[in-house]
């Protein structure tokens, strides 16, 4: 099953939103996704209703102490499976560096206890490039990276485009990624003049689907 990181350099894209669309979408087609949330923000446990008390009951316990990422696992109160983050996440960077044992830790644990077996993933990227979110890409079959519709949307995509490609040499592949439209609002020219510019810099790696700005979907949705 594929094992998917949502990630983009530039805030406000839209890319938790993003996850939790994605993730309720196959929890409504019986799939059992499985939603990692790497942001220290916590938005997404927040969202989902998982928000722990104790930043060692987090995905931060898996880093610090060696807790199991299954025995990190949550149920929002909507039934879906969520390792949630926590606030403490934010000092990985500086207690764990960038070596490669600690950038392919989320991989290796994920191979280990053998949590990609039966479901998909979904890691929820910090909005920096740092340990975390070299976490998620490293762990990662496919990046998928959501791109507003707004004048500094291409700038962040060509951004993400070099981050991932200098990437490669150590990853030794081509990461397959998709870019995704998001916030898009067919009344502006500017989001048709960004569509265009972005399907002509990356071809078929734009998915065809746009995303609109729509207050009705949430989390409530996903079961």
């Amino acid at each position: 099953m594929a094992k998917i990181a949502v990630f983009n350099q530039k805030g406000g894209v839209g890319k938790t939103t993003t996850t939790l669309n994605l993730a309720a979408l196959l929890a409504k087609r019986g799939a059992d996704p499985l939603v990692i949330d790497l942001d220290p923000q916590a938005h997404l446990t927040s969202i989902l209703g998982a928000t722990v008390g104790s930043s060692e009951r987090s995905l931060y316990g898996y880093y610090s102490n060696g807790a199991t990422l299954a025995g990190l696992i949550r149920f929002s109160p909507t039934g879906w499976k969520i390792i949630p983050s926590h606030l403490d996440l934010s000092k990985v960077d500086t207690q764990f560096g960038k070596g490669p044992n600690v950038l392919f830790r989320l991989h290796q644990g994920i191979v280990r206890e053998n949590l990609n077996t039966d479901r998909p993933i979904f890691m929820d990227a910090c909005p920096m490039l740092g340990t975390l979110s070299l976490n998620s890409i490293f762990a990662a079959d496919r990046i998928l990276v959501p791109i507003s519709s707004d004048y500094l949307a291409m700038k962040g995509a060509l951004q993400m485009e070099r981050t991932l490609r200098a990437l490669e040499p150590v990853l030794k592949k081509r990461l397959e990624r998709r870019f995704v439209i998001t916030r898009f609002d067919a009344r502006r020219k500017m989001s048709w003049d960004i569509d265009r510019q972005l399907r002509e810099r990356f071809g078929a790696e734009v998915c065809e689907t746009r995303i609109a700005e729509n207050v009705s979907v949430c989390a409530g949705h996903g079961t």
